[in-house]
């Protein structure tokens, strides 16, 4: 079930200035715990997209690197 309310941005005020100070408290806390928990996903999110990758040839260096080490290793 979905209900939708069509309220702007003044009546959203009006509303959370009659709420008891408590209530007021409780909610900047949920909303600032939000924004926090966006951010670092947001910041997490854009560290991963923006990471730099391997083009098919760097990988193919890597992997002959790797095997040349584990050959020449005294086992």
């Amino acid at each position: 079930m979905e209900l939708r309310v069509d309220i702007n941005y003044n009546q959203i005020l009006g509303l959370i200035r009659q709420l008891p100070k408590k209530d007021i408290k409780k909610l900047t806390n949920i909303l600032q715990s939000e924004i926090t928990a966006s951010k670092s996903t947001r910041s997490l999110q854009n560290l991963i997209l923006q990471a730099p990758t391997w083009t098919e040839s760097d990988l193919d260096f890597y992997n002959d690197a790797r095997i040349h080490i584990n050959n020449s290793r005294i086992a």
